[in-house]
Parts: C-alpha cells; sequence; structure tokens
C-alpha cells in the first residue's frame, strides 16, 4: 500500500479528536448536521473515520486534483444518507448536497459534485464534458474503493464494520449478497479508474477480494 496513504486507515487516531478539515463550501450548521449523520450509532464503517480516511487520501492526492473543494464536499456528502434498508442512498444524498450547497457556488459545480456521489452507486465513471472533472471524479472513486487495497488486518476490520450495519440480514442472504458484491469487483479488468490507485491498491485489493470470497464459499460449504 501506498506510503503516503496509509496513515488515513491508521485507527491509532480517532477522527473525533483530530482537527476538523476546513470546508470551504460547507457551512458550520451543514458541517454539523453531517458530523451528526456519520456519528449516528447504526454507523460501523461509513462513519466519521472513513470520512476522515478519505479526506488524508485526497490531501496525498491533492498535487493531482483540479477542484479540491469540490471533492472534499462531495467526500462529505457521499455516505450522508445511509439507509441498508433502502437502495437510493446515493441519490438522496446527492440531493442533500445539491439542497445543502445550492447559493454556495455556480450551479453547474453543485450538479457536478452530485454526480460524484451518484457515481458512488456502482463506481463507476461518469461522463463529464470537463476532462478534469472526469480525472477528478475518477481520483474520488478510487478513494472511495481504498480500503479494498488496504492491508489484510484492515480491509478484515472493513468486512466486519459492514455486515454490523446489515445486521438484519440473515446469514445466508448475507453471505449470497456480499459474495456477489465482492465477485463484482473481482470481475472488473481494474478496480481502480486511476493509473495511481492501480499501482498502489490494485494488487492488494485482488488478494483481498479473492480471500473474503474463498472465505465465505467456505463457510456457505
Amino acid at each position: 500500500m501506498d506510503t503516503r496513504v496509509k496513515p488515513a486507515y491508521d485507527g491509532q487516531t480517532h477522527p473525533k479528536t483530530r482537527k476538523p478539515h476546513t470546508m470551504t463550501l460547507i457551512s458550520e450548521p451543514v458541517r454539523a448536521e453531517l458530523i451528526s449523520a456519520y456519528t449516528a450509532p447504526d454507523r460501523h464503517y461509513h462513519d466519521l473515520h472513513h470520512i476522515e480516511a478519505l479526506l488524508g487520501l485526497a490531501d496525498a492526492c491533492s498535487s493531482a486534483i483540479s477542484d479540491g473543494d469540490a471533492v472534499e464536499a462531495a467526500i462529505w456528502f457521499h455516505d450522508a444518507v445511509y439507509d441498508t434498508r433502502r437502495s437510493d442512498n446515493e441519490e438522496r444524498s446527492a440531493a442533500l448536497a445539491m439542497a445543502r450547497l445550492a447559493g454556495t457556488t455556480g450551479e453547474d459545480r453543485v450538479a457536478r459534485i452530485a454526480a460524484m456521489i451518484r457515481a458512488t452507486a456502482g463506481h463507476a465513471l461518469p461522463d463529464f464534458a470537463d476532462a478534469a472533472a472526469g480525472r477528478d471524479c475518477a481520483l474520488f472513486l478510487d478513494m472511495d474503493l481504498a480500503i479494498l487495497g488496504s492491508t489484510a488486518a484492515d480491509f478484515d476490520a472493513y468486512e466486519a464494520a459492514v455486515r454490523r450495519e446489515y445486521d438484519w440480514v440473515t446469514e445466508p442472504q448475507w453471505k449470497l449478497g456480499r459474495r456477489a458484491v465482492l465477485a463484482q469487483f473481482l470481475a472488473r479488468p481494474a478496480i481502480y479508474a486511476t493509473a495511481r490507485f492501480q499501482a498502489s491498491h490494485e494488487a492488494a485489493a485482488r488478494r483481498n477480494l479473492a480471500r473474503a470470497i474463498a472465505r465465505l464459499d467456505r463457510s456457505a460449504g
């Protein structure tokens, strides 16, 4: 794993104890609203630590990002609405971002942020008229998937945390559904969209995914 981004998933420092990130597009009341959402008791992986991890990755990738404020806003809003019993969380998170960011910057920029958030539903890069926006979105999506290419221990902790978020799902249903999700990523020609993350995360992500699928298959048998 790229040592420049490894600290983003270092659990030694809890995000609540860190100095808050400066968010130029997000007001203090909205920031408080988002922190409240990410610290809800049903958040076990998609929580404030996840947001801080992505902000750390964005800092590490800052020289390659054209619109850092837009990427930062997309990070903060992308899991703002998270209900594991629904399938429209990304659309609802995008709608929340558009509502809260209205008037803070241009409409086109807000729409671009919302498009980045919606893209996390399938982690497929949408078409952007602006090439720089497409590159920013590719990095944003890769940062969101960085946990797949983390250490085996961090990946296993991630899997356990997501399972807790779906604790209402029966074990057989969980195994079938989770295997399908992991296999879909593993079947991609490239898990990551950018050369940067392909170099630093791709091999580890494939090892982690293959290991997790094998574990699910053994337990199902």
